[in-house]
């Protein structure tokens, strides 16, 4: 714990310049995929759909949204100790993650430019919101006497290789659990403006609403890839996603619970409603949802955060690398056995839930 009464020092590449965090299972990821098979889609099937949410993008509701006010113009000093390296560490893992989606979504753009004009100005405009979002937070870490290299970070950050339909999951989700994030902190900080310590959460309503805008992209992808949602192996896959993006987010949270202490939040209700929400707005297009309702849902959840915690007391021991690693393997052990336990409870049938006809 960082004594309350002194700002904490954070690694630098060079003065005023943080070192990217470490990578770990947690951090946001930087994807690529198969251009060619993505640039092969056929989608006239939902092309209508795509094509009225391209004039939502070229339209740019938010272009002129993201301009800091005078309300940024003061000394953050007084927000330190553990609140300030909890909240340098969101304003980083939030700039990280907007400029991965930058890089993909830009790269997706040059490569479909000449195959699928439709879909490469979308992700080209979708590419334009994220830049603003990542240079938004860089900014904001500024005002704590840090930024982050972006053009380091693309150097440097190893790419995970995904098929585009696994793109269309993980980034589907992404973008909607974005939203439900902004848009909790955003509603809870408006009715409890006394926890607003930073201004950056009064952006959230406007911003949130490019996070949903894309996710719908998304979920119109997927319509006219009817493959990607209708047979077996796309209900076994959507699982495994919601799994992933639902145990992630709840696992880095819950280590930085004092971020959202500092809100006025209550933490593990907050994950509990973000889910919730996410895993209803997703079965509106996957075949699946969760049952988070589950009394094991969260009870394992909860295992996996002890574990991680004793995992964090063996890295951070004198002990050698060696014996470290004998001692991690049986919380690896357990997580391992609870995301298996938790990917085999029952999902709910989202056709049915939602009475929906596909």
């Amino acid at each position: 714990m960082v004594d309350s009464l002194q700002k904490p020092s954070f690694e630098e590449i060079r003065p005023g310049v943080k070192a990217p965090a470490k990578e770990t299972l947690l951090t946001p990821r930087f994807y690529t995929t198969d251009f060619d098979e993505m640039a092969r889609m056929d989608l006239s099937v939902n092309e209508d759909e795509l094509r009225a949410i391209l004039e939502e993008f070229r339209a740019d509701y938010n272009r002129h949204h993201f301009v800091r006010d005078t309300q940024f113009e003061q000394s953050w000093d007084h927000i330190d100790g553990e609140t300030r390296k909890l909240f340098v560490e969101f304003l980083e893992r939030s700039c990280t993650a907007e400029f991965s989606g930058f890089l993909l979504y830009k790269e997706l753009g040059r490569r479909l430019k000449d195959k699928s004009p439709v879909l490469a100005e979308c992700f080209n405009l979708m590419s334009r919101d994220e830049a603003r979002h990542a240079g938004f937070l860089n900014k904001a870490l500024s005002d704590f006497n840090l930024s982050l290299d972006l053009g380091f970070l693309t150097k440097s950050r190893s790419y995970t290789f995904f098929k585009p339909k696994f793109i269309f999951y993980a980034t589907y989700l992404s973008e909607k659990i974005g939203y439900w994030r902004y848009i909790t902190i955003f509603r809870h900080l408006e009715a409890n403006p006394s926890n607003q310590i930073y201004p950056i959460f009064r952006w959230f309503e406007n911003w949130c609403q490019d996070e949903n805008r894309h996710g719908d992209f998304f979920d119109a992808v997927m319509r006219a890839q009817p493959q990607t949602l209708n047979d077996w192996r796309a209900r076994l896959w959507c699982r495994f996603f919601l799994l992933s993006v639902f145990a992630t987010m709840y696992l880095n949270d819950i280590q930085r619970t004092g971020f959202y202490e500092a809100l006025g939040l209550n933490t593990r209700e907050f994950e509990r409603e973000v889910i919730t929400k996410t895993n209803e707005t997703a079965g509106r297009v996957f075949p699946v949802m969760l049952n988070v309702d589950h009394p094991e849902f969260y009870e394992r959840l909860e295992v996996c955060v002890q574990n991680n915690e004793k995992l964090t007391k063996i890295a951070n021991s004198n002990t050698s690398k060696i014996v470290q690693f004998f001692q991690k393997l049986p919380y690896y052990i357990s997580n391992g056995w609870q995301m298996l336990k938790l990917y085999l409870i029952k999902p709910v049938d989202a056709v049915a839930s939602h009475g929906l006809v596909r």
